[in-house]
């Protein structure tokens, strides 16, 4: 949807009606060292809160950050019924905050839910009521290189209730934080041959907290090891290129990028996912998703075709990949020869931000609703 029509919908001004807004008495902006940014660590002013009563989102409520009181019997701690999504906000060369691509999030939210047995959260809710968060928060949303404003959408379960069953009643809540990059460094990679993410009619395209949950104990012992992050591949044949922990995963080989597919349902549909497609196409490289196995990969190095590996996701960006092991086959990449990777996040960092223009209208303007 393009911004023309994001304006003509008025959805921050619909959203204003609903949301109740309560600033807070006094902003923690300057405690923080926007020159030194990591990321997930701090937390913007305001956070907006909403409610599900078994029938319709309800209570709705932008208020000061701070912690939520919930239940131990909340059906979410004991039957995983969460669900979550990684957005980012930047500033265009006005200082105007924008929302890079919400829409394609609010999408994957929705079907996240569907999937996780949730309810659909409204576009008045998700879009509107992000949009008059960031407005109220947008001194927050940073300016340096590699910098963003974070936005974390999330519902739990919320009924009281230690009975297995879907819940009936869900909170809804937005959180912000200003972060810096994800990777500060190029990665190293161990592609597991023993642990599964996902497999075929699971719950592998939802971005679920489970999937991550369920990835903590390999990625840890891959990480005493030395690596930075696990790439999966299927559980079937253990040998078709899934998605890392973070991010979804893209090999240059000659001219050609190469993604895995999303056929299986077993990979997240990453929305910077979509967006390095499109820009890779700009640069006149052929795109293939597909079935992609470990096995070409190696092969690919070997007879050195293999020009780059990197990880792509909305944390992460765009991640090199300088280390890739399988079992006793070791690929060794120099990231300050990837040329497509950087020229890639350029142009990335240049539509985001304004630089650029934004001829997809992946940016939403965020308006100003909190003078």
């Amino acid at each position: 949807m393009g911004v023309d029509k994001l304006i003509e919908n008025k959805v921050g001004e619909e959203a204003l009606k609903k949301i109740k807004v309560t600033r807070t008495k006094k902003s923690r902006i300057g405690e923080i060292d926007f020159n030194n940014l990591i990321f997930g660590k701090q937390y913007a002013d305001h956070m907006l809160v909403a409610e599900f009563d078994g029938k319709e989102w309800k209570n709705a409520e932008i208020l000061p950050f701070g912690h939520l009181s919930v239940s131990p019997s909340n059906a979410a701690w004991h039957y995983g019924q969460a669900i979550f999504e990684g957005i980012k906000a930047y500033k265009d060369q006005e200082g105007n905050p924008m929302i890079f691509r919400p829409y394609d999030n609010y999408a994957r939210f929705n079907s996240s839910a569907e999937r996780m047995g949730m309810p659909e959260v409204p576009e008045w809710l998700f879009i509107g009521g992000m949009e008059l968060l960031i407005d109220l928060d947008r001194d927050w949303v940073p300016t340096n290189d590699g910098c963003s404003l974070y936005l974390r959408p999330f519902m739990i379960a919320a009924d009281e209730f230690i009975g297995v069953r879907p819940s009936d009643t869900y909170k809804f809540v937005i959180i912000n934080s200003p972060s810096g990059p994800y990777f500060n460094k190029p990665i190293k990679l161990l592609v597991q041959d023993k642990y599964i993410r996902a497999f075929p009619g699971g719950v592998g395209a939802a971005k679920a907290a489970g999937n991550y949950g369920g990835a903590m104990y390999p990625t840890m012992q891959a990480r005493k090891q030395g690596y930075d992050q696990i790439l999966w591949v299927d559980g079937l044949e253990f040998k078709y290129l899934q998605e890392c922990g973070t991010m979804n995963v893209f090999a240059i080989i000659g001219n050609t990028a190469i993604t895995p597919d999303l056929n299986q349902g077993t990979i997240l549909a990453g929305v910077t996912r979509a967006a390095v497609m499109s820009v890779l196409e700009d640069m006149g490289l052929t795109v293939e998703e597909r079935p992609v196995s470990i096995e070409e990969l190696v092969k690919a190095y070997e007879a050195g075709t293999l020009r780059e590996v990197f990880g792509t996701g909305t944390a992460a960006s765009v991640a090199y990949v300088q280390e890739l092991d399988y079992k006793e086959h070791q690929i060794r990449l120099d990231p300050s020869k990837y040329e497509v990777g950087n020229e890639l996040l350029e142009r990335l960092d240049a539509i985001r931000t304004g630089k650029a223009e934004d001829t997809r209208h992946w940016n939403y303007k965020v308006g100003t609703y909190s003078k």
